[in-house]
């Protein structure tokens, strides 16, 4: 695995999640009580042996910085190598603007791509929460023969409307790609992660660059599925995408069912994150937590059923809270009541306030706020 380069696109911010990403970019979203999105992908890669990882970003990324330091909590602080934070303006020649796709954002860190020291180059979005045997992957690219091996997922869960799928042709080789359709007519979902050469990739971005393409499906893969063997790699395991309020709370949801737990948090292919070293969760002598996960440094004194808890929340006696996801520093005083809930960090619940959403219309409330 000395042979393939980690690339991480962490710079999306989606609108459609709302609140949740309104001080942050959807990789640094908290999620199953002590993660963060991009803790799943950076796990990945390190579980197969990358030792080199670009993460590129554009905005909103303090809180991204501040979880990633220096990459230590995943093996990634070294000499040479390692773990390296790709702003705009640290490589790009222009500093205007979003990036405009994938390829936009390559062509921002044009130099530090022509440095790198391996000759495949895997990319991926940092705000997927997968467990992906990125060994594997690479050894059917080499099987294969690909130009490009896509990962690609058999469960169809996201919308349509903000999401990719392939066809594959009898030999194995995709033969078609449908971008943003209106609705899923294919049996494969692609996951946007690929894997190919760093000289295919330099010459795909000189390219993009040349012709002012800035997506790598739309502009680079669909007119070429001719001419480059677009070979896919189908995950059967669990896949989690977050395009909107409702996609965070059913995914954390599923965090409750012991069989996706299993498939996720692999102990053979361990999902790791910062340390915080918390102190244990206390639990009052009238307390009540039923089917729930909760993180450590919490202080539970009222009752807690089907919801996840993140580190540091307060539940104060008589306080009910119900299939929600209360993250950091949430504290719900005496006598509230919270169900279909979505609480950023640092939310105050004040006593005997009720708040109720539903399973397809989560109430999500904004970080610091005070209700």
């Amino acid at each position: 695995m000395n042979d393939l380069h980690g690339i991480l696109f962490a710079y999306r911010s989606d609108s459609n999640l709302g609140e949740l990403t309104r001080p942050r970019n959807t990789c640094s979203l908290p999620f199953g009580g002590r993660y963060r999105l991009i803790d799943f992908m950076l796990s990945n890669y390190v579980n197969s042996g990358i030792t080199d990882v670009g993460v590129i970003v554009h905005e909103s990324y303090q809180s991204l910085l501040d979880h990633l330091g220096s990459g230590k909590d995943w093996d990634l602080s070294r000499k040479h190598g390692g773990l390296r934070i790709l702003p705009p303006f640290g490589y790009a020649e222009r500093g205007d603007g979003d990036y405009r796709g994938n390829m936009d954002a390559l062509a921002g860190v044009a130099g530090y791509l022509n440095n790198i020291r391996q000759e495949y180059v895997i990319m991926g979005w940092g705000d997927l929460a997968v467990n992906l045997p990125v060994a594997e992957v690479l050894e059917r690219h080499l099987e294969t023969g690909a130009d490009v091996t896509m990962v690609c997922t058999p469960t169809l869960k996201s919308s349509p409307r903000f999401s990719e799928y392939v066809e594959v042709s009898g030999d194995g080789r995709v033969t078609d790609l449908s971008i943003h359709p209106t609705a899923a007519d294919k049996a494969l979902e692609s996951l946007e992660i690929y894997i190919l050469s760093k000289q295919l990739l330099l010459d795909m971005v000189d390219y993009c660059a040349a012709h002012d393409v800035h997506s790598f499906s739309r502009g680079v893969l669909q007119p070429r599925l001719k001419s480059l063997r677009l070979v896919p790699y189908v995950h059967q395991g669990y896949v989690g995408r977050f395009q909107s309020v409702s996609d965070y709370f059913r995914r954390s949801m599923d965090l409750l069912d012991p069989a996706v737990r299993d498939d996720l948090f692999n102990p053979d292919r361990p999902i790791r994150t910062k340390d915080q070293s918390n102190p244990s969760t206390y639990y009052g002598p009238n307390a009540v937590s039923n089917s729930s996960l909760v993180a450590d440094g919490c202080f539970i004194e009222g009752e807690v059923t089907n919801s996840i808890l993140s580190r540091g929340v307060i539940v104060e006696a008589g306080a009910k809270v119900s299939n929600s996801v209360l993250m950091q520093g949430t504290v719900v005083k005496a006598g509230a009541s919270l169900s279909y809930v979505i609480s950023d960090k640092n939310v105050q619940i004040n006593e005997n306030r009720i708040l109720t959403g539903h399973s397809t219309y989560p109430l999500a409330i904004a970080k610091n706020s005070i209700v």
